[in-house]
């Protein structure tokens, strides 16, 4: 599709920043991004050629981004559109929203597409709340894929065996081998294998591929990580109360009910946005269990041992 056209057709059900853009000729890629480098050489030159990808641009404008763009895009889209908070330029306009004046009153457009696609249960109703939903599998792949090529400095994955990561995301092992290159830190937590929690996780969940089967999987995919500087993968033994999945400043989080498997349990998006909010509890949770935890012991490619706790 043609860059300089793409987005300039029909508003039903479009966000908001998708008709401010278009009034004012920036709906194209090119010219949002030069638009956004003007911005960025005022407010902070670190933030210039920090604009979204092409992708991730036309998601904005489709109706369908999880959530927010990260912080330093939200803040350039303020500025772009003086008044508007990044929630209001995110939410569907309707007929009666007048798009011509700036909503510093903290008014917001109503949604009014009406859809059967999974929505977040709720969205906004606390600081550092995004969305949450019932099922984790209401999270897109694409919606994880965001958040994970988005990425730069820190990615910390707590989990029983993190195994759908590796499996919905071909690409996931070799992202993080060059976010690593790149100067990002990723710290991966998963199950030992040995452990007697696991065992009884296992019996509970009664699933047809084991936890221990998952585990074993998953680092035969991570072996390529292997000697990578800045990717560690450590081996917990506790009772895994919840999975945490960080990307810098956003979190999902999954507290584990019984007798469910995760991709069916309920989730959290977080945004930190306060120094002691939700997003650092679970922070401090994943800290304290990477701690308590030990380094799964790589022996040769494709060999896995399982270490102790």
């Amino acid at each position: 599709m043609d860059d300089e056209t793409t987005a300039s057709r029909g508003t039903e059900g479009s966000p908001v920043l998708k008709i401010l853009l278009r009034q004012r000729h920036l709906q194209s890629h090119r010219a949002f991004c030069r638009e956004y480098d003007k911005l960025a050489e005022r407010l902070d030159r670190s933030l210039k050629g920090g604009w979204p990808r092409k992708a991730q641009f036309y998601r904005w404008l489709s109706g369908d981004l999880v959530g927010l763009p990260y912080p330093d895009h939200c803040r350039i889209l303020e500025a772009m559109f003086p008044g508007w908070t990044a929630e209001q330029l995110f939410q569907e306009a309707t007929d009666d929203l007048d798009l011509t004046a700036p909503q510093g009153n903290g008014s917001k457009p109503t949604k009014t597409r009406d859809s059967t696609a999974p929505r977040p249960a709720t969205s906004g109703n606390a600081p550092e709340i995004v969305a949450t939903y019932p099922y984790r599998s209401h999270f897109t792949t694409a919606a994880w894929w965001d958040l994970i090529s988005g990425a730069t400095k820190r990615i910390d994955l707590l989990g029983y065996t993190l195994y759908f990561l590796c499996l919905e995301h071909p690409q996931f092992v070799d992202t993080l081998r060059e976010k690593c290159a790149n100067g990002c830190t990723v710290r991966a937590a998963i199950a030992n294998p040995d452990s007697p929690h696991v065992a009884y996780r296992d019996q509970e969940e009664d699933q047809p591929i084991t936890i221990v089967a998952r585990v074993k999987t998953t680092m035969k995919h991570f072996t390529p990580l292997l000697g990578v500087e800045g990717f560690q993968v450590r081996y917990q033994d506790i009772p895994l109360y919840n999975s945490i999945f960080r990307f810098d400043d956003q979190m999902l989080v999954t507290p584990h009910l019984f007798a469910t498997p995760g991709s069916t349990a309920p989730l959290l998006h977080l945004r930190k946005t306060e120094p002691q909010g939700l997003f650092t509890r679970f922070e401090s949770h994943f800290d304290d269990v990477w701690n308590a935890s030990k380094p799964a012991d790589w022996t040769t490619p494709g060999e896995v041992t399982h270490g102790t706790n």
